[in-house]
């Protein structure tokens, strides 16, 4: 091989990025060679971001170097980045999406080509995919528009891919389509290319990564050979951050019923129920359904009947004009209210104290909310759900990029809230979360192909019936 198939394509030497006070990196060196990939794992605000942002150009360093061969820029080296939070414009088609990052389409017949790349690209990655080009990307569901962002980073684009930053790539991916991204990723690298693979998905990051790197408060704290990793070694590596468990007593689900579709998904009072399935079966459709009959377009009640948890953070869940406080306190404004006015006092306590609980990573809830990283947006969801009196929580795939941490305090939550009597109806593409549930409602071209409870909840019966149409229970 030449020198320039073996060299780095990326080289980090003491690598900082501060933000006034905060160290968000502090003096991280790395290197990322041709057919490495680099599993890159810590807790939501480890500064995972913040890395990424320093390779591909993003941002640039407070102090250390940077370098790309032949004093290259991160685009002339080939870097490509996939973000958590998807980046396409919903009003634009498929093919239109791949021409803003590709500035070699133009003159006539730009947009046949446009569509011929991002087709070929799709169906090397996700084979029957099944995405037309011509397609607004806001009438795709949020896996298609994933598989979109996928596809685009791995696309010629006029000069290869050497290096692609995949940053929670398959969190809104079902299993079979994520094993394909992951079969992907293997090829790509075992063909000279290179991968940073970012994942709260422990078992994916075993699955591809040839080495791991473990990020913790902005450090590098551990670095070697995925082999040499275990599970558990490598969650006690990223720590813990949260400082508080709730207890995962509860009673199960005897209570009366409070959900009733005309689908036939039903809900008891203090019940967790699993949404299952590939993912684009009607699941989400069936969730929003439910919840907009529940609540009032127009004129929110002082105690709300139901409430909802986004998976699709930009679209559906941030305020992004608010702060952290705002984007939390707005499900609970009417509480203490009086007279109209808003209990500041108590609007803040509120705050602070599911700061605390669920381990939200800021020094000020007064903070924009686009200050927090993507999984500390995700945890501000959580709090202005958990926060409101609502008896029925509606839950749309809402781990997405949340560390394996911060997933078990939420789940214990749940729980502590169902023994408590709340309800739950929680949609999940991750099979080891919906087999939490008490009863799981499996899902294939939006209907209910099957119905499971206690041991009959397994990853073999699930994907049974999301393959083959069974009848109800």
């Amino acid at each position: 091989m030449s020198d320039h198939e073996t060299a780095p394509i990326v080289t980090l030497t003491d690598a900082a990025r501060h933000f006034g006070p905060v160290r968000a990196l502090d003096g991280v060196s790395l290197s990322v060679a041709p057919g490495d990939c680099i599993g890159l794992v810590g807790h939501n605000g480890a500064g995972k971001s913040t890395l990424v942002n320093l390779v591909n150009g993003g941002l640039a360093p407070s102090s250390g170097e940077i370098r790309f061969p032949g004093g290259a820029s991160a685009l002339e080296a080939g870097v490509r980045s996939v973000f958590q939070e998807l980046s396409l414009c919903p009003n634009l088609t498929v093919a239109e999406n791949l021409r803003i990052s590709h500035s070699a389409l133009k003159g006539p017949g730009w947009r046949t080509r446009a569509r011929a790349e991002i087709s070929e690209s799709l169906n090397t990655i996700f084979p029957g995919h099944g995405i037309d080009p011509n397609a607004e990307v806001d009438t795709l569901s949020i896996a298609q528009r994933q598989m979109v962002e996928i596809a685009i980073g791995f696309a010629p684009r006029g000069t290869q891919a050497r290096l692609v930053i995949l940053d929670e790539p398959t969190s809104s991916l079902d299993a079979g389509i994520a094993d394909q991204l992951l079969a992907h990723v293997k090829r790509f690298c075992g063909s000279g290319g290179a991968v940073i693979f970012i994942s709260h998905m422990l078992g994916e990051v075993f699955d591809v990564a040839s080495r791991i790197v473990v990020l913790k408060d902005g450090k590098v704290v551990a670095e070697r050979i995925t082999a040499d990793f275990t599970r558990q070694g490598l969650v006690d590596a990223m720590g813990h951050v949260t400082t508080e468990t709730a207890t995962t007593e509860t009673a199960r689900a005897h209570g009366p019923q409070v959900v009733q579709t005309e689908q036939g998904l039903t809900a008891r009072k203090g019940e967790v129920v699993g949404l299952s399935g590939l993912a684009g079966h009607g699941q989400a459709e069936a969730l929003a359904k439910l919840y907009l009959s529940r609540s009032s377009s127009w004129r929110s009640r002082k105690v709300p009947d139901v409430v909802f948890v986004a998976g699709d953070r930009p679209r559906d869940g941030v305020l992004p004009l608010w702060s952290i406080l705002r984007n939390i306190s707005i499900s609970i404004l009417q509480q203490g209210a009086k007279r109209g006015l808003v209990n500041r006092e108590a609007e803040t306590a509120i705050a602070a104290d599911w700061k605390s609980r669920i381990g939200i990573r800021t020094d000020d809830v007064t903070n924009p909310i686009l200050s927090l990283s993507g999984g500390n947006q995700q945890k501000v969801l959580f709090a202005r759900a958990l926060a409101s009196p609502a008896q029925v929580v509606i839950m749309d795939d809402p781990m997405r990029g949340v560390d394996v941490g911060t997933k078990q305090d939420v789940y214990a939550m749940i729980r502590a809230e169902a023994a408590k009597g709340r309800t739950f109806l929680w949609y999940s593409t991750e099979t080891e979360e919906v087999c939490q549930c008490d009863r799981v409602f499996v899902f294939r071209n939006h209907e209910i192909s099957a119905e499971l409870t206690g041991a009959d909840i397994t990853e073999e019966r699930i994907l049974q019936a999301s393959f083959e149409m069974q009848e109800a229970s």
